[in-house]
């Protein structure tokens, strides 16, 4: 048996390559970038009115003229019109490009406008209220890195560049596999020893949060059925994640199956409460990599965040930065093992702090529903004391 963060080192290793592929912008949220995206032209492309008023030559204010005759209406969307008197003004709406002869803008709260005759009732800043053209971007300079995730700020950059078709990483392709004689469908009344199947229902809502629509099936404990399809979605699948039949048990027939079909076993049970029976491997020819966690339902959640998600990250090029929460209360871990319990976030005096919340065990699936994330105690004699900083795995708006 090895330590948590041993486990987390060894899968963190692993390398698969998901490839790339060009979508429709429109398919391109929760989405990874796999390319720079520069701008188009310089951002905004022209000196753009930021209110509605006038346009006028700051000149004529310092030659002492407060009153300017309207020579036309500039609205956003049409082509620039120039001020052919210096002593004159143009009425522009926000949006509307500046004309070149002008170089403040004033807005209607600003003036007296009597007919065709606006007179400043406070005397401007030279150049207000103009957002100058390259501003914000010069044409060619990068606005968006590759390797991170688009959403919905992303979607309006892309548009605004013209990206209509994105180059973006492809989602692996994954299995999630059920085992297990217990398990009925969802739609079925179990009978006293049977329960309905949930822990990969969890796993494949937790998977479309990440873009991917997993193959998703069960196997019962059955050593040839399992040899049969389990060799199958090995060839064709990148990932396989399994929950059940990782213990101890007599049907749990897993590692047996999985080693027979040229999958390394790369570590078996790890020094961590709830889900310490998780097997990890690789296969030795097609590199598929699976993920094998224990058949309870908050041991399959937890370690899916607590490896498969930071795993997948890195692969992506994406961030995953560890999270800290100070601890609310008191709490001991005199084990030797790396717990994790449920916890809520709060924020007090600006202190982001981690509730701990009640849990009959690792078969609690409701309170799941309950929790934010898991806050992780390593093994140690002293107590961990009210305001001391751990880590938090997030369950919940964890993307980075």
């Amino acid at each position: 048996m090895i330590t948590y963060k041993e486990a987390l080192s060894l899968v963190l290793e692993q390398h698969l390559e998901f490839g790339t592929e060009v979508v429709p912008l429109t398919e391109a949220y929760n989405r990874v970038l796999a390319e720079e995206i520069h701008a188009d032209r310089d951002f905004p492309p022209f000196n753009r009115a930021t209110k509605d008023g006038i346009a006028l030559a700051y000149e004529a204010i310092e030659n002492g003229r407060l009153s300017f005759e309207i020579t036309g209406v500039l609205p956003a969307g049409k082509p620039v019109i120039p001020l052919e008197e210096p002593e004159g003004c143009i009425e522009i709406m926000t949006g509307a490009v500046v004309p070149y002869e002008t170089d403040t803008v004033v807005m209607y709260e600003h003036l007296e406008v009597d007919g065709d005759i606006a007179t400043l009732k406070k005397i401007p800043e030279q150049g207000q209220n103009i957002h100058l053209r390259g501003s914000d971007h010069r044409k060619g300079e990068r606005i968006l890195p590759k390797n991170i995730r688009v959403l919905a700020a992303e979607m309006g950059v892309l548009a605004t560049v013209g990206k209509n078709r994105v180059h973006v990483h492809k989602t692996p392709r994954i299995a999630l596999i059920s085992t297990g004689n217990e398990l009925v469908e969802i739609d079925q009344t179990p009978l006293l020893h049977q329960i309905r199947r949930s822990n990969t229902y969890s796993l494949y809502g937790a998977l479309q949060e990440e873009g991917i629509k997993p193959l998703h099936l069960h196997l019962d404990d059955d050593l040839d059925l399992m040899r049969q399809k389990l060799a199958y979605l090995i060839d064709e699948m990148d990932v396989l994640i399994l929950s059940g039949g990782v213990s101890k048990g007599k049907f749990d027939y897993l590692p047996q199956v999985l080693e027979e079909l040229g999958v390394e076993k790369i570590f078996h049970r790890v020094a961590q409460r709830p889900g310490k029976p998780f097997w990890f491997g690789k296969n030795r020819n097609r590199a598929t990599l699976v993920f094998s966690f224990p058949g309870n339902p908050v041991s399959t959640f937890l370690n899916f965040y607590l490896y498969f998600i930071p795993w997948y990250f890195k692969n992506l090029g994406l961030g995953y930065e560890p999270m800290f929460v100070q601890l609310r209360k008191k709490i001991e871990n005199p084990s030797d093992l790396t717990i994790f319990i449920g916890a809520n976030l709060m924020i007090e005096e600006g202190i982001l702090l981690g509730e701990i919340l009640n849990s009959s065990g690792s078969g609690d699936l409701a309170h799941l529903s309950e929790i934010e994330g898991f806050v992780q105690l390593d093994p140690r004699k002293a107590s961990y004391k009210k305001g001391e900083i751990v880590p938090f795995i997030p369950v919940k708006n964890h993307k980075r």
